[in-house]
């Protein structure tokens, strides 16, 4: 059957139709259908919404990672800021995505998104600062919490542990936790009031505080290794009536907690060869078990 020009022209303009629909429904689903802006979060939902974040890895999974806790977490100022049903469901539907960030700086992020939901920015353009602010965070986040804050922290409280103190441990949390919820709480403020105007700020300051934070961590570690690895070895080198003590008369003439600064290199180097943890630990205490009852420990 054989088509004319009329038919051909109505089979084209269809299509058209049918595209033109198409690409509204994509913007339409790209846009909430209540353009109004909801009214501003209050103090308290925001501290109740950096209380929540608590839980934002409660149900970790490795196809969306902490996408539930994310959601759990923004969920209530979601409801508030979207009254329409429709609005509300993408809304969810868009923060079930998979999101992976520190838990700790998490409530700069979710701060952030929640005054982007307030003034009804395009679904899009929210997941972009997700996915864009993932990385960064996780980069600042590590650097500040795991090689600054937690060695200083530990640190100070071990060296009372050591000398006998029950206050080591407390101190220990009382410091971390303060210095924890203080940035918690802060930066969920800090993150919806200041809105899409800290990103620019964020993305410039980034690498510099990242490489700020590693520096004063690496010296951290580096004084914790000196302080509280302790090898020694009780070897002697006997040259006719002259005898050498490898410790005292070598190894620290050379430099000082020269044997503890190469085990934690060992050590080190292990981990970086994908050695766990746990066999670590077992290969640090046969090592110095073996080593006391042979004598060169």
């Amino acid at each position: 059957m054989a088509f004319n020009d009329d038919d051909k022209k109505m089979a084209d303009k269809s299509a058209q139709r049918m595209e033109q629909a198409l690409a509204t429904s994509k913007v339409a689903a790209d846009t909430y259908i209540d353009q109004t802006e909801a009214a501003p979060l209050t103090k308290g939902e925001i501290n109740r919404m950096a209380f929540r974040s608590l839980a934002l890895q409660a149900s970790f999974n490795y196809e969306r990672m902490q996408a539930g806790g994310w959601l759990y977490t923004i969920l209530p100022m979601l409801r508030k800021i979207h009254k329409n049903p429709e609005d509300l469901k993408n809304s969810m539907h868009m923060h079930m995505e998979f999101i992976n960030v520190h838990p700790f700086d998490v409530t700069f992020l979710s701060g952030l998104v929640l005054a982007m939901e307030r003034g009804k920015e395009n679904i899009s353009t929210i997941r972009a600062v997700k996915v864009a602010l993932m990385g960064p965070l996780g980069g600042i986040g590590d650097a500040l919490f795991w090689l600054t804050l937690l060695p200083i922290c530990a640190g100070i409280g071990a060296s009372l542990a050591l000398e006998g103190s029950l206050f080591g441990p407390i101190l220990f949390l009382l410091m971390f936790n303060i210095a924890h919820f203080g940035l918690r709480f802060g930066l969920a403020h800090y993150g919806y009031n200041a809105g899409t105007s800290a990103l620019p700020l964020l993305k410039a300051n980034t690498k510099r505080i990242s490489h700020a934070a590693s520096i004063v961590g690496m010296t951290v570690i580096g004084a914790l290794v000196a302080s509280y690895v302790r090898l020694s070895t009780t070897l002697t080198i006997d040259a006719g009536q002259a005898h050498v003590a490898l410790q005292t008369d070598v190894f620290d003439k050379l430099m000082p907690n020269l044997l503890p600064l190469g085990f934690t290199l060992l050590v080190y180097s292990l981990m970086k060869r994908n050695f766990s943890p746990v066999k670590l630990i077992g290969l640090t205490v046969v090592f110095g078990v073996v080593g006391k009852l042979i004598g060169f420990l």
